[in-house]
């Protein structure tokens, strides 16, 4: 438990950073290709849907242009959210500042694991659509986590801006130093860098596989165990909290405060 709570409290280390955000990529990995497998599109980046959004204003097919424009919107109110839960809780001293977007996440993923399994009919037309914003939601807040969390350092919903800096560090690593630069002209890899961003890329497509194989063979249930992780990450922080959570405005007499955090962000 002790473990679970560095990983997603408040006071962050370049160690909990990468292990939290190597987690995620993986359950990123996992959604978007078992979420591709129900609906047919990935929904972890929005590159795919500001070009459907191009693409069809253009032809003139205004459903998937309203389709493309409620993905982009889903997307950007998680994003939105993430950013008013983390900065409450850092203005309120939370040990749970990264945990409260974290357990939206799970309780989404619970209820659309469990409700697609038990009830949810593809026949019905708001299936799909009602999906897709849901799973654009629910990325919007983990990326934005993890944003947050790390300064912008890391991402885990999409995998562009990773492979490009993985790209750059291999680079820096393959690149022959002329022996008559001095050492503090010469062009050295970040090996730190370099292993997170290889990190991070392996632990998505070994999400992606687990993601599709779930899907594919077991159903909707796959999301649950999924969900429980990220229930497990959360909770501890916010046990610590709960008395705060309770009640927010009130301040116990003589009570001991943490170190105040930084500003928000």
């Amino acid at each position: 438990m002790r473990r679970f709570r560095h990983l997603t409290g408040q006071h962050r280390t370049v160690d909990s950073n990468r292990r939290l955000g190597l987690l995620l990529a993986f359950n990123a990995g996992a959604v978007n290709a078992g979420g591709f497998l129900v609906v047919r599109l990935y929904t972890s980046h929005m590159t795919g849907f500001v070009s459907m959004l191009a693409d069809n204003l253009i032809l003139g097919n205004m459903v998937l242009v309203l389709s493309a424009v409620g993905a982009l919107l889903a997307f950007i109110s998680g994003a939105a959210l993430t950013a008013i839960l983390v900065n409450w809780a850092l203005q309120h001293r939370l040990h749970s500042t990264y945990a409260l977007p974290l357990l939206i996440v799970a309780l989404l993923m619970l209820v659309f694991g469990l409700v697609g399994a038990v009830t949810l009919d593809w026949r019905t037309p708001f299936a799909v659509p009602v999906t897709v914003l849901l799973l654009s939601f629910i990325m919007g807040l983990q990326n934005a986590t993890v944003t947050k969390m790390s300064s912008s350092q890391i991402r885990t919903t999409h995998m562009t801006g990773v492979v490009t800096d993985l790209g750059i560090e291999l680079g820096k690593m393959l690149y022959w130093n002329h022996n008559s630069r001095p050492p503090g002209q010469q062009v050295r890899a970040n090996h730190q860098r370099l292993r997170l961003f290889a990190g991070l890329l392996g632990m998505f497509l070994v999400g992606g596989i687990a993601g599709a194989a779930g899907f594919k063979y077991v159903g909707f249930v796959f999301v649950v165990p999924l969900a429980l992780v990220l229930f497990a990450l959360a909770l501890p922080p916010l046990w610590i909290d709960r008395a705060r959570l309770r009640m927010p405005g009130r301040r116990a007499a003589g009570s001991t405060l943490p170190p105040a955090p930084p500003p928000p962000r």
